[in-house]
């Protein structure tokens, strides 16, 4: 069965840090390209950051640059989302979802361009 599940998610105070995972089974995961997308409630999904799988090229979020990593660890299937410096602001489901590179090269780190979805963790952000 071909599936994301991430984990990760939790509880956290505005300042702290957190690292979400995504493991792929039923699949290589090098030959996906992964994103990191959330969706708080009453708001639309959007995309946090995302990992080509050619060349490991990323790219993120305005409001996470400089707060976030993004990165990829092939022989174990997995792909983290390192989060430092949490705000109030960053508490969503986090999703993670891919889409192979024999099908499109996504331009942009936006969920519409991917096509195979995880189930979401809960990332909440408070004092």
């Amino acid at each position: 069965q071909v599936q994301l599940v991430e984990s990760g998610g939790g509880l956290v105070q505005p300042g702290d840090s957190l690292t979400l995972s995504c493991v792929a089974s039923g699949l290589t995961l090098g030959f996906w390209h992964i994103g990191w997308f959330r969706q708080a409630p009453g708001k639309e999904r959007e995309g946090v950051a995302c990992i080509k799988s050619s060349d490991g090229s990323t790219s993120y979020a305005d409001s996470v640059k400089g707060r976030f990593t993004i990165s990829r660890d092939n022989a174990k299937n997995t792909v983290h989302l390192h989060m430092n410096n949490l705000k109030p602001a960053d508490a969503a489901i986090y999703y993670c979802a891919g889409i192979g590179s024999w099908s499109s090269t996504p331009e942009a780190c936006e969920p519409r361009e991917y096509d195979l979805w995880g189930q979401g963790t809960q990332v909440t952000v408070s004092s």
